[in-house]
C-alpha cells in the first residue's frame, strides 16, 4: 500500500479548518467526469463511501449534490485538492478550487480543502483487498477515494 505521508510536507494553505462543530461532513473526490462522494461524522471520525456523480459540467455536479446536502445536512464540506508528490499543485487544482468555491456559494457551507495525494491509489488498494478491483468496479474508486480524503481530514483534526 502506498503511504502519502512519506511524500514531502504539504503547503500550509491546503487545509483551512473553518469549523469544529460536531455533525455530518460530506467529502468530494473531484473529477472532470466522475466525482466521488463520502459521508462521515465528526464524533466517530468514521467515513463511508456514498456515491459517484457522473457529470462533465459544474451545473450537473451541483444539481446531483443538492439532494445529498438535503438528505445528510452536513455542517461543512471537504474537497480533495490534487497536489504533486513534491507538494506543488496538480494541473486540476484550479478546477478543484472552482468546484469548492461553487459548493460554498451554492450551499452556503464552509469548504475545507485537504491534500488528496495518492488517494486514488489507496482506493484501488482498498478495493483490491476487498476483492472488488478491475474494470467492473472502476466506478467505486472515486467514492472510496473520497472516503480516504475524509479519513485524512478527521485524522488531521485530531492532531491539530
Amino acid at each position: 500500500m502506498l503511504d502519502r505521508r512519506a511524500c514531502d510536507a504539504q503547503p500550509a494553505a491546503v487545509i483551512r479548518t473553518t469549523t469544529s462543530s460536531p455533525g455530518t461532513v460530506l467529502a468530494f473526490d473531484f473529477g472532470t467526469r466522475w466525482t466521488g462522494v463520502a459521508v462521515g461524522e465528526h464524533e466517530s471520525g468514521i467515513a463511508h463511501p456514498l456515491t459517484v456523480i457522473e457529470s462533465r459540467t459544474a451545473a450537473g455536479r451541483l444539481a446531483a449534490i443538492a439532494p445529498l446536502i438535503g438528505t445528510w445536512r452536513p455542517t461543512h464540506l471537504v474537497v480533495g485538492l490534487p497536489l504533486t508528490l513534491s507538494g506543488g499543485e496538480h494541473r486540476l487544482a484550479g478546477a478543484v478550487r472552482r468546484f469548492g468555491a461553487d459548493l460554498g456559494e451554492r450551499f452556503a457551507l464552509p469548504v475545507v480543502f485537504v491534500d488528496e495525494r495518492l488517494t486514488s491509489a489507496e482506493a484501488n488498494d482498498t478495493l483490491r483487498a476487498s476483492g472488488r478491483s478491475g474494470r467492473a468496479h472502476k466506478h467505486l474508486v472515486h467514492p472510496v477515494a473520497a472516503q480516504h480524503i475524509l479519513h485524512d481530514y478527521f485524522g488531521r483534526r485530531e492532531t491539530q
